[in-house]
């Protein structure tokens, strides 16, 4: 069995969540199994250029692969998290989802110009919430190196708004 048909046999489909009429693609059954989830660490560390600095993880499935593959590439990761969720002092950005407004930010200090990151999250729909993401990254001087994702629903047409900020768009499985 290829990656794709592994990955694609775990997800869990989740009818109307988290509103109705939305289709919500789970991964949590990926993570109880750990070869698989070794395998997706190396596939998406693949995406990862030597020149990257950071990987940048939003919150919050983007941290469950995001933590590793940073180990595997033995660079720097960094959270974004929902509003009012880091500590410390932070930039921020409003963006629409395709099911409503939110706001995410990350620390100020976590990455700066020069560095060069990585964005990934589990699933790339609209795009709207990694083009937030690139919006922080650029906001703090630094490139965005490129977007990696487990799944891309692809008749969302997600990957045509990031491509302004990189034509380096990377995602294992596709719907």
């Amino acid at each position: 069995m290829s990656l794709v048909e592994e990955i694609k046999d775990k997800i869990r489909d989740v009818k109307d969540f988290p509103k109705k009429g939305i289709s919500f693609k789970d991964i949590t059954p990926i993570l109880k199994n750990p070869k698989l989830s070794s395998k997706i660490v190396k596939k998406l560390s693949g995406f990862v250029s030597n020149r990257s600095t950071h990987i940048v993880g939003i919150e919050s499935r983007g941290f469950l692969f995001g933590i590793p593959v940073s180990i595997e590439k033995n660079i720097s990761f960094v959270l974004i998290r929902k509003k009012g969720k880091l500590p410390y002092k932070t930039i921020s950005t409003d963006y629409n989802l395709e099911y409503g407004q939110a706001t995410i930010e990350m620390n100020i200090g976590d990455i700066g110009p020069g560095d060069r990151v990585i964005i990934h999250d589990d699933l790339l729909a609209t795009g709207g919430t990694a083009c937030a993401a690139a919006k922080l990254i650029i906001d703090q001087g630094a490139i965005v190196d490129g977007f990696s994702f487990i799944i891309e629903l692809d008749f969302l047409k997600g990957r045509k708004n990031l491509r302004k900020f990189s034509d380096n768009i990377n995602s294992i499985v596709k719907y």
